[in-house]
């Protein structure tokens, strides 16, 4: 139950590759070259009413040469670990980024790629914050779990089926750049996740599921560390069998108590995506939008009230983007995005940072294996809790007639991060401070600003969790990212809250 670097990882001839590599991109006249080796394995586990569904595991490896030749990219990527090979990979990238050169220069471009200057490391090796490597614990252990605990949960009257799934990754990443940093680095994490259904006699039905995260550690995480699986999994069957009850939720304006299990998603998509720099400069308009939050507006955009404080951060202990050096060795960090309800700070990589004057990358460059080319990813986005602030509990004391939000379902928001609406696990009415039951059919619709405009209370210390999710997607060819964003409990008033059954005409 070792937390070194796996041993089988660093057997591979990692140095040998990359200095091949850099060798050859130097000789060719590269500016810039790095040399990014990876092996990372995926593995997941579905339970159907505590009988396996389906397993997968998997284990991608691979490197890739990336330079800038002439003002412009090349990329390149390749598998056999021959020296020659290493060198012919690079070999290809600077032609690619002579033939880029080419194309950029004859359609009328001027623009060079330069990065921002980064301090070289060295050589460093860093390893995520967990106990035990989920691939230590033998497959039966694995599936064992999961089955135990959807027994017990069949078990409860009014569950018909129950759902179990548990994702598993060790991501293993060699970095080396012609200026001299090295790094060698392993992460790990997993996300298990159980779905309890209900389905009446009349053929409705519905579901609930638990709240857990995903997180940066390892199976002690279903051993109770960082989680309390009992007490979840037995409140689960009353929960649900509430909701199948519940009435109607009657639209309008309410005040909210968004609860961290709802509202890490909310921040995920319009301050997550919004804040990244090169989603705010147009460069992701083909795929995945771009931002109201445009470069412009830096220092001068009211996002949120003046409670609203937000940070980027790559060091969040557990966080899912946690890392010690991102994908062009540039050092984790944490920085300011919101502050006091101010955009202030943007999600950089090397190149963005160059391009806007804004000095230091802040280390947001990350692929998802080594057939892929690093892009501006995200970083662990949090607002920050109050210091000293009330429990969940007094926040929604403080309100007269509303909703509390717990736990996130489905989503929508526009190209440009800013009209959006959201679900939730579920919906309770609050009546004079006080919870009165859940509701069905509620989804909370705003623009980003008028919702953190109209955040009046912000809970304490004792109230933030770091949620996330495995799966965030961007770029052309698409690559998912991992991704973890902490929040208190929070008192937003007025919002328009829409019933979604009439919505759909039903």
């Amino acid at each position: 139950m070792s937390r070194d670097i796996d041993q089988t990882f660093t057997a591979l001839p990692l140095r040998a590759l990359a200095d091949a590599a850099l060798a050859r991109a130097r000789a060719l006249g590269a500016e810039h070259a790095d040399f990014r080796f990876e092996r990372v394995r995926n593995a997941s586990v579905r339970l159907r009413d505590a009988r396996p569904a389906g397993s997968h595991d998997a284990t991608e490896t691979g490197y890739a040469v990336r330079v800038v030749h002439d003002g412009a990219w090349g990329f390149a990527a390749g598998v056999d670990m021959s020296m020659d090979a290493a060198a012919r990979v690079a070999g290809q990238a600077v032609a690619m980024a002579k033939l880029s050169a080419k194309v950029i220069r004859a359609a009328g471009g001027t623009d060079r790629v330069e990065l921002a200057d980064e301090p070289v490391h060295g050589e460093r090796t860093w390893i995520s914050a967990y106990e035990v490597n989920p691939f230590d614990v033998p497959e039966e252990e694995r599936v064992g779990q999961l089955a135990e605990w959807s027994s017990r949960l069949l078990a409860a009257d009014g569950v018909d089926h129950v759902d179990a799934t548990l994702l598993s990754v060790q991501e293993n990443k060699f970095y080396a750049d012609t200026a001299g940093t090295v790094t060698t680095q392993q992460r790990v994490r997993l996300h298990p996740e159980l779905t309890a259904v209900a389905v009446a006699d009349s053929g409705a039905f519905d579901s609930m599921r638990t709240l857990a995260p995903p997180v940066g550690r390892g199976w002690e995480y279903l051993r109770g560390t960082g989680w309390d699986w009992d007490a979840e999994l037995a409140e689960i069957p009353e929960l649900l069998a509430e909701k199948m009850a519940a009435p109607s939720v009657t639209p309008g304006r309410h005040d909210l108590v968004v609860d961290p299990s709802n509202l890490w998603l909310t921040i995920h998509e319009s301050i997550g995506h919004a804040t990244e720099l090169d989603r705010a400069l147009g460069y992701e308009a083909a795929y995945a939008g771009t931002s109201f939050a445009t470069f412009d507006k830096l220092g001068e955009l009211a996002y949120g009230s003046k409670l609203m404080n937000v940070t980027g951060d790559r060091t969040a202990e557990h966080g899912l983007a946690t890392v010690g050096y991102d994908d062009e060795g540039v050092a984790a960090q944490s920085w300011d995005l919101v502050s006091e309800g101010t955009l202030v700070g943007f999600q950089l990589d090397r190149r963005m940072a160059r391009l806007t004057g804004l000095g230091r990358s802040n280390g947001c460059a990350f692929a998802e294996s080594a057939a892929h080319v690093p892009v501006q990813r995200m970083a662990n986005v949090s607002l920050r809790p109050a210091t000293g602030g009330p429990s969940t509990e007094e926040l929604i004391s403080g309100v007269e007639r509303g909703l509390y939000v717990v736990g996130d379902r489905s989503w929508s928001i526009d190209m440009q991060r800013y009209n959006f609406q959201f679900t939730a696990q579920r919906f309770y009415r609050i009546a004079g401070g006080r919870l009165a039951g859940q509701v069905r059919d509620a989804a909370y619709q705003a623009t980003t600003t008028d919702f953190w405009g109209s955040m009046e209370g912000l809970g304490g210390e004792d109230t933030y969790v770091l949620g996330g999710t495995f799966r965030c997607g961007k770029a052309q060819p698409g690559q998912a990212a991992s991704v973890s964003h902490g929040c208190p409990s929070a008192l937003f008033r007025g919002v328009n809250i829409l019933n979604t059954t009439q919505e759909a005409g039903r």
